[in-house]
């Protein structure tokens, strides 16, 4: 085969030349024809409706960048084992010092870009270590610590966050008081100057 598998992990020109693998109608009706059973090129041209030419361009460039390949009986399927190493190269690499700091920060970014967009809050995740994440996050950049504010107040900027949202105002409310980064008392508000240690061990 042109590209074998064990060597994607190694290309990562691979990963990106797919979007442009699949940017052509004939190779995304051979691929899903292979997908759904197609084993040989006659069947791809009947399943996917198309000509024997338009099919042998098409299955010649998938196999050449390994999506497809013969089977153990000699038909085609899909290289499942060529997205896997493509997914694994699409990984960030390990912080070659090791440093735990750095791994923490690039977690909290991946955390926060998943739940948190364009400054409003997506969903809250299920996971409690995640939810840690995303609630000290949206207390420190909403309330100054020390400074008491009224329902109202939390309300009004709370709503920002939740626009769109999964979320209600008043969940997330609960969940920043439940937290501890958010301390109630008559109504009034107020973010401890320590609350973006708490919960963190």
């Amino acid at each position: 085969m042109p590209n074998d598998l064990s060597d994607a992990s190694a290309d990562p020109s691979a990963l990106a030349a797919l979007p442009g693998l699949f940017s052509e109608e004939s190779r995304v009706r051979a691929f899903a024809a292979v997908a759904l059973g197609a084993g040989s090129d006659a069947e791809v041209a009947r399943v996917a409706g198309l000509s024997a030419k338009e099919t042998a361009g098409a299955l010649r460039r998938l196999r050449e960048q390994g999506v497809v390949a013969p089977g153990d009986g000699g038909g085609l399927v899909v290289a499942h084992g060529r997205f896997r190493d493509l997914a694994r190269a699409a990984r960030p690499a390990p912080d070659p010092a090791g440093d735990p700091g750095a791994a923490d920060g690039d977690r909290t970014g991946m955390i926060l870009r998943t739940f948190v967009r364009d400054g409003r809050l997506v969903r809250l995740p299920a996971r409690w270590t995640r939810k840690k994440v995303v609630l000290r996050h949206i207390a420190e950049e909403t309330f100054a610590p020390g400074v008491e504010y009224p329902e109202r107040t939390v309300d009004r900027k709370l709503r920002a966050w939740c626009e769109d949202g999964e979320v209600d105002h008043v969940t997330l409310r609960r969940h920043l008081v439940d937290f501890g980064h958010l301390r109630r008392s008559d109504g009034i508000y107020r973010r401890p100057v320590e609350s973006a240690r708490v919960g963190t061990a």
